[in-house]
């Protein structure tokens, strides 16, 4: 088995990456399907921008109560399609359903004309929709990257087009029908796509704005696209996230920490803590703190609740971390925790943590998208500081201290786009996400998400007296 889906001439396969079975079979959306679902979406929106905001509202509500009843068949789904175990693809269902809570309270404040004084004319400043939003979106999350990433662009009147990962597939029809009953309308709409034909997607005159998730070397050539056309573009790409303990931080809510973040999601997660940075001075109190907490996860078949780590989700993604940990090992970084993974068929790693021994290791260098963990000690505060930010990515980052003051004055100096002092990286939908250098530009959710793609619109009134 080569990879979790593959193409069958006009169409993909998609594989349980637990069985490697076949779980079903696709078509490509053609030229002329794709053309009619382009029209259908313009038309669409057309309809859907002339909506108020008690009526999108309305929908989303009504988009949380399908959510919340089917709630297991959607996890049940994400499950199967890519391997993440069935209490945390229940906890992204919930995470949905808790986002579209957030918008319907707060979008009639967030979408209310804000006044500025130009005495004597009178002015405010709008948003309002752009129009077709084509959403090329990843496998990791498959029902929180879309909400994340569009519930905002609907919110404010957009329609969207997605293109989700192949290998999540049928969760992206699953995500098409709750959105379209829940809006009565088709506001979104999925199409299967090689990627080869996203290009000429983004310059169709129909589409009005791009948003992409995932590795940085996709994201250029879909910048270079939307530049190419003129219109906006929003990305959310790589992360080498650093996970900094301050020598007065407590040792094991620190390690205890660090083991959940690294290793959620199957260790899949732009925002998890790939490098992991430590006091030398404590090493051998941290390490074994570390490793007592990766031995305790539970690494097995993901649909039982009580499993921890799963498999990977395509056996593509596989063969390129077994690479990057060889590569790791060759140049001398040391293995300083492992466990074991199921036997038989399924694409499994044994979620393992290696003590860096290079600034060049691949661990460092590179983005390792699953579970493989990268340890580095450091002597100083400064040291720490400058390990954090030796990276190409600037996504997210936290550090751990006794002391707020001293974490606060760290946190200003790390370059990326969020800081969690004392817990774990997350998104919220009270709070922007996004990143800066090779990470992106843009961000999603909270009132940010909901401006990116709008057109700010300023209107002045000036009077012509009486």
């Amino acid at each position: 088995m080569t990879g979790t889906n593959f193409k069958i001439g006009a169409g993909i396969q998609t594989i349980n990456p637990t069985s490697g079975n076949i779980i079903d079979e696709f078509e490509f959306t053609g030229p002329k399907a794709l053309s009619e679902i382009l029209d259908e979406a313009t038309a669409t929106f057309a309809q859907y921008k002339r909506s108020t905001v008690t009526q999108r509202v309305d929908g989303i509500r009504r988009l949380s109560a399908i959510l919340s009843r089917q709630r297991d068949e959607f996890a049940t789904q994400i499950t199967r399609e890519m391997g993440k175990p069935i209490t945390q693809a229940h906890g992204e269902i919930d995470k949905c359903i808790n986002a579209c809570e957030y918008y319907a309270t707060h979008l009639p404040e967030m979408l209310k004309p804000r006044d500025i004084e130009v005495t004597p004319d009178r002015a405010a400043v709008h948003l309002r929709p752009l129009g077709v939003i084509f959403a090329i979106l990843p496998w990791n999350y498959p029902w929180w990257q879309v909400v994340r990433a569009m519930l905002p662009a609907i919110a404010v009147g957009n329609v969207v087009v997605l293109k989700h990962a192949e290998s999540v597939t049928g969760c992206a029809f699953s995500i098409q029908d709750a959105f379209r009953e829940a809006f009565g309308s088709k506001i979104m709409n999925t199409v299967v796509l090689p990627g080869e034909r996203a290009s000429e997607t983004i310059g169709d005159d129909r589409i009005a704005a791009v948003t992409f998730t995932g590795s940085e070397r996709v994201g250029a050539l879909v910048a270079q696209a939307a530049g190419a056309a003129l219109k906006k573009c929003v990305l959310e790409l790589g992360g080498s996230d650093p996970f900094i303990v301050l020598d007065d931080a407590d040792v094991e809510s620190a390690a205890k920490a660090a083991v959940k973040s690294r290793f959620l999601n199957n260790g899949q997660s732009c925002i998890a803590a790939k490098r992991i940075l430590v006091p030398r001075k404590q090493r051998s109190e941290f390490v074994a703190s570390l490793d007592r907490h990766l031995q305790e996860l539970s690494v097995g078949d993901p649909m039982d609740p009580k499993v921890e780590v799963g498999p990977i989700a395509r056996y593509d993604l596989l063969n390129d971390l077994n690479d990057q940990r060889s590569r790791a090992v060759a140049s001398g970084d040391l293995v300083l925790g492992e466990t074991a993974h199921p036997a038989g068929p399924g694409a499994w790693f044994a979620p393992i943590l290696m003590e860096v021994q290079s600034s060049d290791s691949p661990l460092l260098r590179e983005e390792t998208f699953g579970p493989l963990g990268a340890v580095t000690f450091y002597e100083t505060e400064e040291d720490a500081v400058a390990i954090a930010n030796d990276t190409q990515y600037g996504l997210s980052s936290a550090v751990w201290s006794s002391d707020e003051t001293r974490a606060q004055r760290v946190a200003a100096r790390i370059k990326a786009g969020s800081v969690f002092i004392n817990g774990i990286s997350a998104s919220d939908p009270r709070l922007p996400v996004g990143g800066i250098k090779a990470s992106g530009y843009g961000r999603e959710l909270a009132d940010y998400g909901l401006a990116e793609f709008a057109n700010i619109q300023a209107v002045r009134v000036t009077s012509t007296g009486s």
